[in-house]
């Protein structure tokens, strides 16, 4: 069918991206599914491009959650220009070096971050149930440009749990509600696949035909997680969000230190 693929890895690769745009409209992570998924399917291509495909498929999936969050959710527009715009050339800087980094060191930083995000939030049940004025209008913009030029560069250079950096930052540091923030890290998140897709789509090549299929059930994923993500809240969201973090660990945990 696709790329000399079975119809079998066909199906389960459409599964693993319906999986992981469910999940990430919800909570992020979703890169976590996806890219091992494509990984595994494309061992012989190289993994900077087979990532840019998996990304692109991303970016359907990310761009329905966030035209879906925003159609509920009101955003300051002066505050998402502050983060998509840096968040757009972080990711930029970052894909342009993607090819230099292991795939060990890829594994254990993604492994290490989790399990911190995974105890903070866990630890202060309170965090991200309501929105809380933290800082003032132009300090948030600051302090999301900052977040979103760093979480920009680690997504174009690695990838996977980007949305969730994305969302522990503006939780635990912005103030923001988990639905709140769920809102803004799909618009940013969004633009860093973008940038992403279209510097390796330069350099390297994408698998094009696969990654457009793909993208159907990445936007599926993406429409149903955050149809279901409005419905129900932000508490919700928090449990799901420690649901997911956990799962990953256990998974990145048995991969990097058992097999």
């Amino acid at each position: 069918m696709f790329y000399d693929l079975s119809a079998l890895n066909v199906a389960l690769l459409f599964l693993a991206m319906f999986s992981a745009g469910f999940v990430d409209a919800i909570a992020g992570g979703g890169g976590l599914i996806q890219t091992p998924a494509m990984l595994l399917s494309f061992p012989d291509h190289n993994p900077v491009s087979v990532v840019a495909t998996s990304k692109t498929a991303a970016f359907f999936g990310t761009s329905t959650a966030a035209i879906k969050y925003r159609k509920s959710i009101k955003t300051d527009p002066k505050l998402l220009l502050a983060m998509v715009i840096p968040a757009f050339f972080g990711a930029c800087g970052g894909a342009l070096l993607a090819s230099h980094i292991s795939a060990q060191s890829f594994k254990s930083s993604i492994f290490f971050m989790m399990i911190a995000i995974f105890f903070y939030t866990l630890l202060k049940p309170d965090l991200g149930k309501v929105h809380v004025e933290k800082h003032s209008p132009r300090k948030l913009m600051v302090i999301g440009a900052i977040a979103a030029t760093l979480i920009g560069f680690y997504d174009g250079l690695i990838g996977p749990g980007t949305g969730t950096m994305l969302m522990i930052a503006l939780v635990a540091i912005m103030g923001f509600a988990f639905v709140g923030a769920s809102a803004i890290a799909k618009v940013v998140n969004a633009t860093t696949n973008l940038a992403s897709i279209i510097v390796v789509g330069f350099r390297i090549g994408i698998l094009w035909k696969i990654g457009l299929f793909l993208a159907i059930a990445n936007l599926a994923g993406g429409y149903a997680g955050s149809h279901l993500a409005i419905k129900k809240g932000s508490g919700f969201i928090r449990i799901f969000y420690l649901i997911v973090t956990g799962l990953l660990i256990l998974r990145l945990g048995y991969s990097l230190y058992l097999q």
